[in-house]
């Protein structure tokens, strides 16, 4: 019996079922000579099925070199039904298991006001004789009976269901699991706790205002000292990584059948970069025939759809087209897409994406290696455009330092991780156990790696990263990172309506580190301001003549400034930079001089995010993407 950290023992088929399915491969082999189809594109398939584990017809259809209607019509013609290349959904009624034929499509019922219904079916070429026997049988079944294509029968499922899909899209998770949705902002007595908060400080402030500095002064300090020794532990294990010249650890290459794997990618407004987009995925390594791949576009984005629709898309790729409701955020468009996905595993990249080519097989090993709690795995996002201005630069010291330093640290330790926006892999099954994205989060990475982590569930990284670039001007600088935080600001709310269940949930270690890199992350980034103010008193006020550093707090307040401003961004800069290869930080070049500026702006935007949580908390900050050259 396998231990908790050893993946199942793979079943090899016995001799027996390797001769039936080799049977069944010579068998669709002969019909499919027998439709005029060459004997080399049927070996190749043949070889494909046998190495994948799947029929040739299906190696034939999501090689490209048939053509899915010709195909089909040809099959109905041998069954002497009537072919239907197209389905009106308006024709098809939103039945219990509809859904069954977005991910398996095999037959729908579409009714007419002036005839009886017609069953279409999607017939398969391995039981063609069993379904040209039944009808030899019952002839006045052909009345009743038409053949389609798999892409007609499951768009035409997802046109008749998308009303109901989306309403439920935006409902489930606050109706199942309401603790953890962020549809309501304030939960409770949070609204009426943060008022009493509020109103206390303002009145401490006014009636004891030195009183009231000093404890703030503390309090960020504390905070600021923790982060500040989080993200230095991390760096003393990145340091001692570099010194011992080990690699990171890859899992061993599963032996047999792959599985099918998803690839969800929501665009809005992303027409410029389609094609490197179609490019980029097009060179994952993995089985055409084993791959899902969703484009996830908004049905009124007009101009995505057309420059998608305009492009050689292969069998393996299906535009899923989301209806127009609020909130209109990405993981309501990742969650409508999930009772589609076909796959096994699933990942989730973005527009702009450029994943390695074999990071589906290392997130596939690792999956198969490592203990079934674990449903996600983080790859790292590099930044490579790092030399176009002082803000990309940083954006790439500081992607650095998160996904190849504070992340793994996180993860070895088995501590949450708030997962990236792009390039997480999910286990399908418990993925939509626990619900799946968050439709109201701004965050939904940062909630989803949080809420699995509370569920008992566990997260860890892989190495294989995905490229992708940051901003290069204020305004979407400050767009997206506003947005960030709002989600930070939401997810820490969503967490924190029971803090005593969460302690319990997580482990209160786990709970300690969460405050420190939400709560944490947020406080200091809305104080920042305020601390650099406190070090400019405490430098003034030791710097009069008639001032003596007799007071033993003034001074070790002054001393923890020193180590929490500079300290900080000492940490930052040399995390990031320890993560980096020699080329990465040659773009960087001396930009890492601007970190302060770039921190004051952080604050800036966690002072815009706290605004809009309170007069629009659901508004998502489009960041506008451009086509790029090679990594």
């Amino acid at each position: 019996m396998a231990t908790a950290n050893q993946a199942p023992a793979r079943r090899t088929p016995s001799a027996a079922t390797a001769q039936l399915f080799s049977l069944a491969l010579k068998r669709e082999g002969r019909l499919l000579l027998q439709m005029g189809i060459g004997k080399p594109l049927i070996a190749q398939a043949m070889l494909l099925a046998e190495e994948h584990g799947t029929t040739v017809e299906e190696e034939l259809l999501a090689s490209g070199d048939i053509n899915e209607a010709i195909y089909f019509a040809a099959l109905a013609e041998r069954l002497g039904l009537d072919f239907m290349p197209a389905i009106d959904p308006n024709r098809v009624q939103d039945i219990a298991g509809l859904d069954t034929q977005i991910i398996r499509p095999e037959m729908l019922r579409i009714h007419h006001a002036s005839r009886p219904p017609i069953t279409v079916i999607v017939p398969s070429l391995s039981r063609l004789d069993e379904m040209a026997a039944l009808l030899e049988r019952t002839p006045p079944l052909r009345q009743s009976i038409a053949v389609s294509t798999p892409s007609a029968v499951r768009n035409a499922a997802w046109q008749a269901g998308r009303l109901r899909r989306v309403t439920a899209t935006t409902q489930a998770l606050f109706e199942t699991t309401p603790l953890h949705s962020a549809r309501i902002t304030f939960w409770g007595k949070q609204g009426f706790y943060a008022g009493v908060l509020l109103g206390a400080l303002v009145a401490a402030a006014i009636t004891l205002p030195i009183v009231s500095l000093l404890m703030l002064h503390i309090v960020l300090t504390l905070f600021y000292l923790a982060n500040f020794l989080i993200r230095f532990y991390a760096l003393g294990c990145a340091f001692l990584q570099q010194r011992s010249g080990r690699s990171p650890p890859m899992e061993d290459e599963p032996v047999g059948p792959l599985p099918v794997y998803s690839v969800l990618v929501a665009l809005y407004k992303e027409e410029s970069v389609a094609a490197q987009l179609i490019a980029a995925l097009d060179r994952l390594d993995w089985p055409r025939s084993r791959l899902d791949i969703k484009l996830i576009c908004e049905e009124d984005d007009t101009e995505t759809i057309a420059a998608l629709r305009a492009l050689p898309l292969a069998p393996e790729y299906e535009i899923v087209l989301v209806p127009v409701h609020l909130p209109r955020t990405k993981p309501k468009a990742l969650s409508y897409a999930l009772p589609g996905v076909r796959g096994t595993f699933v990942t989730v990249y973005d527009a702009e994406d450029r994943p390695h080519p074999g990071q589906l097989r290392e997130a596939h090993a690792a999956f198969m290696a490592a203990p079934e709690r674990v449903i996600c795995l983080q790859a790292p996002l590099i930044v490579t455009n790092a030399r176009q201005s002082w803000l990309s630069a940083l954006f790439a010291v500081e992607y650095a330092g998160l996904f190849r330093g504070l992340l793994p640290m996180l993860s070895l330790t088995g501590l949450p991780l708030p997962l990236g926006g792009t390039s997480n892999h999910f286990r399908t099954a418990e993925l939509r156990h626990i619900g799946g994205w968050d439709p109201y989060n701004m965050t939904e990475d940062a909630d989803l790696g949080m809420r699995l982590h509370r569920l008992g569930y566990r997260s860890r990284v892989i190495f294989k990263p995905t490229f992708e670039e940051a901003p290069v001007t204020l305004p979407v600088w400050l767009g997206q990172r506003t947005r960030w935080f709002k989600g930070w600001l939401q997810t820490w709310l969503v967490l924190m309506r029971k803090p005593a269940q969460l302690g319990r949930e997580t482990g209160w270690p786990s709970f300690a580190v969460f405050q420190v890199l939400i709560a944490g992350m947020l406080l200091s980034s809305l104080c920042h301001p305020i601390v650099i103010g406190f070090l400019v008193y405490l430098t003034w006020m030791m710097l009069q003549e008639s001032t003596h550093v007799d007071n033993w707090l003034a001074f070790w307040l002054f001393a923890c400034d020193i180590i929490n401003i500079f300290g900080s961004y000492a940490v930052f800069i040399a995390l990031g930079r320890n993560r980096m290869g020699a080329s990465e930080r040659r773009a960087v070049g001396r930009h890492w001089v601007y970190v302060p500026f770039y921190w004051l702006i952080m604050s800036l935007a966690a002072w815009r995010a706290l605004l809009e949580l309170r007069t629009n908390p659901f508004s998502w900050s489009k960041t506008p993407h451009g086509p790029v050259g090679e990594a």
